[in-house]
């Protein structure tokens, strides 16, 4: 879809894809297919190949590597996502470690490698994956579990990334029961998860023989009843790419609902949010990864809406995207990572205001989408 952007918007957004390929070109030199997470004084040390092949966000390096792939045709970018992308083979062969998040790894490796080039290999890939997600579903409960462990009644709003996953066995297979899963959770996370005013819980505990709502604790946001801006942001784009993949009409009004939420509390923050917008106030704590992740959804919800509704989403990604930029972006070519001063959690210190390699992701993403040069990853 082409936005209709003012000259300046269209500029600003021209001059930052040219500051992300020289980035991302210059990091894909330096890491081919590492895997990164969490840079540290401007290099990414870590390689999560070593540390933990079933990490959740292992799959946002190769993501990036297909977006601008898919931009710049530059073949470097393909053999180094394919190169994570055949690493992530462990994963599946040990499975033990993975969980809900297999959406976030194989999507954008495997699935993205076939969308791109039918390679065969990467369609095994992903529904391999898609068939250990839609085994974690409940069917007295209607959901799929996040976590492993003891938790079986928990389900999470980042699910709502993650089922995207489903959505692409069920169009690639023609089997419906894909589709069917990812409606049920969808419409439990829905009518359990989002609270009347467009806020969210983060995690949701049901009773697994029934269904029935138990508790509802803070996980990575301040506490029970408070609200985690990046679990509003995964809400925003979850159901707006829910919306997408069904039409069911009840998901796109969510994310909408979700994203005014998500809009009033950002505009009293500069365009930029805290890691819980409802903590307290004598501790500031950003969490730049959650605006650029709900402005991709700002984005995905503009597709989908009359054009007199267009420009109150397309602005709010707008003004996130270059509070962002001004803030919180470092564009030096010889440090690693793009977005700084994410946040894991709001309780966590060792990530807290530290670049996270999903910020990366989803900045790259919008700014792709504004110049209507991505591919449909999710």
């Amino acid at each position: 879809m082409k936005y209709q952007l003012t000259d300046s918007d269209r500029q600003w957004a021209e001059k930052t894809y040219e500051k992300i390929k020289t980035k991302i070109k210059a990091e894909s030199e330096r890491m081919g297919s590492k895997i990164p997470y969490i840079a540290e004084n401007g290099v990414y040390r870590e390689d999560k190949d070593q540390t933990n092949i079933a990490w959740w966000t292992n799959g946002f390096w190769p993501g990036i590597l297909w977006q601008m792939y898919h931009a710049e045709k530059d073949e470097c970018f393909k053999e180094a996502a394919r190169g994570v992308e055949k690493k992530l083979d462990r994963a599946l062969h040990e499975y033990t470690g993975l969980h809900h998040d297999v959406g976030f790894m194989w999507l954008h490796s495997a699935v993205a490698d076939y969308r791109l080039t039918k390679d065969e290999q990467s369609r095994a890939r992903g529904l391999h994956a898609a068939n250990l997600l839609a085994g974690r579903y409940n069917p007295r409960g209607k959901f799929i579990r996040s976590w492993n462990e003891d938790r079986a009644g928990w389900v999470i709003v980042d699910s709502m990334m993650n089922i995207p996953l489903l959505y692409w066995a069920k169009e690639e297979t023609g089997d419906p029961r894909f589709e069917y899963i990812a409606m049920d959770h969808g419409d439990t996370v829905m009518n359990l998860t989002v609270r009347g005013d467009g806020s969210c819980n983060h995690i949701i505990v049901l009773d697994p023989a029934t269904g029935e709502l138990l508790e509802t604790p803070g996980g990575q946001g301040y506490g029970s009843g408070s609200s985690w801006s990046r679990g509003q942001a995964w809400a925003v784009y979850g159901f707006a790419l829910s919306y997408r993949h069904t039409g069911k009409r009840d998901y796109l009004d969510t994310a909408k609902q979700v994203a005014s939420y998500f809009l009033a509390q950002t505009d009293r923050t500069g365009h930029v949010a805290l890691v819980d917008f409802r903590a307290p106030k004598e501790l500031v704590y950003w969490d730049s990864t959650a605006g650029v992740c709900a402005a991709c959804g700002m984005l995905e919800i503009a597709r989908h809406v009359p054009e007199a509704e267009r420009d109150f989403y397309v602005d709010g990604a707008l003004g996130i995207l270059k509070a962002t930029d001004e803030r919180f972006c470092d564009w030096d070519p010889s440090r690693d990572s793009i977005v700084q001063m994410g946040t894991g959690s709001y309780h966590s210190e060792n990530d807290r205001h530290v670049p996270i390699i999903y910020g990366d992701y989803f900045f790259i993403e919008a700014v792709l989408r504004l110049l209507d040069r991505e591919f449909l990853i999710w």
